[in-house]
């Protein structure tokens, strides 16, 4: 569906990404995230037609972006993240002036989806308030059900009930095998609804995986309470093992990936409890930022 082999995009000396690689397979919800600066934008605008790629090769539907963007994008629903919309017309006007570009008909589904987000659509879109014109740039978005989403902050400015709604509507794209390119920075969000999700930081691909596959990644804070005071020594070195410190008889460390080594370690002593507190997926993310800034 989606194929980005050695992407780069330079302005001037500045790099906004840099050598990116992702293959990104039909009826996939694809989650990328990363801190304001890192490239999602710009990467966005490349896999849109907006821009052209400084080298590498970005291509849809086994097309390029940037020489075949306009079949590309009559296939595609793109929601940019700075949204402007003509604020004369209505949200209807407009999505009927983006069907007729197409040759389709989106009426039915144009006013099923308002219905949905509860939008007059026949209400100037410079009139609507900041969610209200979210809402309109989803519709236009969704109503040719497209093959293709690419959402950059799609729920900006929706109320948590919309939201809601929102991430329920991504789950019946993806059981009727739409495939979905989502970039947020609401955590939560990407980690309901994506089946896979890239870090990008600096203009590079940091990390790619599952959600638990990330989550494998996030370090535990580990309290283990002994009958008598072990010797911190016997945790200096134990594999997946940092920060072991003994107070009492108590055990506090961080532990990544496996446990066993830890475990081993610990049963040469008497156990009287363990409590583990792990990172939850927003805290393993910063974690990943800070790693490469």
């Amino acid at each position: 569906m989606i194929s980005i082999s050695n992407l780069s995009k330079h302005y001037g000396s500045v790099v906004a990404v840099d050598d990116l690689n992702l293959s990104i397979e039909p009826g996939e919800v694809f989650g990328f995230i990363g801190p304001n600066g890192a490239g999602k934008t710009t990467t966005i605008r490349v896999l849109v037609g907006l821009l052209k790629p400084t080298r590498g090769s970005v291509h849809i539907f086994g097309m390029d972006c940037w020489s075949d963007g306009a079949k590309i994008r009559n296939r595609i629903g793109y929601l940019p993240g700075d949204l402007y919309l003509y604020q004369k017309m209505t949200t209807r006007s407009l999505v009927r002036y983006f069907a007729r570009l197409r040759n389709t008909d989106t009426a039915a589904e144009t006013d099923r989806l308002a219905r949905q987000f509860d939008l007059d659509l026949d209400r100037p879109i410079g009139q609507l308030s900041k969610g209200n014109r979210q809402k309109a740039g989803l519709i236009q978005a969704l109503a040719h059900r497209p093959d293709l989403l690419v959402l950059d902050e799609p729920t900006a400015g929706l109320d948590p009930l919309l939201q809601q709604e929102f991430l329920e509507l991504m789950g019946h794209m993806r059981e009727r095998g739409q495939t979905v390119f989502l970039s947020s920075h609401l955590l939560a969000e990407v980690e309901r609804v994506a089946d896979r999700i890239g870090v990008i930081n600096s203009g590079q691909l940091n990390r790619i995986g599952t959600v638990a596959e990330l989550r494998a990644a996030a370090r535990r804070i580990i309290e283990i309470r002994f009958e008598h005071p072990p010797a911190a020594s016997e945790f200096a070195d134990v594999e997946g093992v940092s920060n072991a410190e003994i107070h009492g008889t108590m055990l506090k460390c961080i532990a990544t990936g496996s446990m066993d080594a830890l475990m081993k370690a610990a049963a040469r002593h008497t156990v009287v409890d363990v409590r583990s507190q792990e990172e939850n997926l927003e805290e393993v993310f910063l974690d990943m930022y800070r790693e490469n800034a």
